[in-house]
């Protein structure tokens, strides 16, 4: 399966703030760096850039970056990343190159999945493609964007939003959950965790963070329910209930459901349902096992009941999916003569 290929944009117009430069290499670790040995091909990355500076406008502890690429190249790839824009278009309301707001309509009417990370929603928004759709952004800078672009719904308690065609998530590291769940879509949950190893971070956040799933940043860290989720994730073979998790974590189920809610948008049944068919993608992706064994180890019971969840939350069937991420075989390894 081809990924295909990321266009990344560099914002030049005023400068790259040193700060700025987290979010940038976050698609570029993710998507820049070939893994044969996880899927080949890999990722075809770009960076775009924006222009050169205008003289005297860059920051202080800024920098200059000479790319390849122009706006002209965002139309034309599978996926455009917008890292972030400039402080001043977002806290001064200094206008956005208007080439890239251009550029980036053109990119998704020729069918780009658009992608911001941080307040690389700005720009996203200015253009017109968050209209009427749910975003996130940065929460220092949410109430802004709702403030700037009202027809778009804003989201300040979730790490990243998955709207099909256009996905935003919320600042800094939030950026590298929505990249890993990028190569999760395209390439499978075995090969986004291998990544995610690789990259020394966890494939999902604690707290329940699950593939095409939105999670909610806690806003305290008291009574956590990460403890009895962990928990959860280690036994989704057993016949769990809301009364199961509730006893583990010592509370009411009302008071689990409450905390769930808050803590990752979603109920103790979805929540669970949610982990039962992650567990099953990677099991159809990383393994052989029959459907029925699958169903078993994933807590979903039978083929038949596998099936229809399956159907009815992702669209496929388990066969289907499984054909989708073929397995990768390492070639024998040769005697030596």
């Amino acid at each position: 399966m081809n990924p295909g290929s990321v266009a990344v944009v560099v914002v030049e117009d005023i400068g790259v703030p040193s700060w700025d430069l987290y979010e940038l290499s976050i698609p570029c670790t993710v998507f820049g760096k070939p893994q044969p040995d996880l899927a080949d091909p890999w990722y075809d990355l770009r960076l775009c850039s924006t222009g050169e500076p205008q003289d005297g406008s860059s920051h202080g502890t800024g920098l200059s970056l000479r790319t390849p690429y122009g706006l002209d190249d965002l139309v034309g790839a599978d996926t455009v990343i917008v890292p972030s824009v400039p402080d001043p278009c977002v806290d001064e309301g200094r206008p956005l190159p208007p080439a890239l707001i251009a550029a980036l309509r053109r990119a998704y009417d020729a069918g780009a999945r658009m992608v911001s990370l941080c307040t690389g929603a700005f720009a996203l928004a200015e253009a017109g493609l968050l209209d009427g759709r749910r975003a996130t952004a940065h929460w220092m800078h949410t109430a802004q964007l709702a403030e700037r672009y009202p027809k778009v719904q804003v989201d300040d308690s979730v790490l990243y939003v998955d709207d099909g065609d256009v996905l935003t998530s919320a600042g800094l590291t939030a950026g590298l959950d929505l990249c890993l769940h990028l190569v999760r879509r395209d390439l499978g949950a075995h090969v986004a965790n291998q990544l995610a190893r690789r990259m020394v971070v966890p494939a999902h956040r604690p707290g329940g963070q699950a593939q095409f799933i939105d999670l909610s940043v806690p806003t305290t860290d008291g009574g956590s329910l990460a403890p009895v989720l962990e928990w959860a994730r280690a036994h989704l073979d057993r016949p769990l209930t809301v009364e199961d998790l509730s006893r583990r974590a010592a509370m009411s189920p009302r008071t689990l459901h409450r905390r769930l809610q808050a803590a990752t948008g979603t109920t103790p049944l979805q929540w669970l349902l949610n982990q039962r068919l992650g567990r099953a993608q990677s099991l159809l992706e990383s393994t052989d096992l029959p459907i029925e064994k699958v169903g078993e180890l994933s807590g979903l019971g039978t083929a038949n009941n596998l099936r229809h969840h399956f159907l009815k939350q992702i669209g496929v069937s388990p066969s289907d999916y499984r054909r989708a991420f073929p397995r990768t075989t390492p070639e024998p390894t040769r005697p030596a003569d």
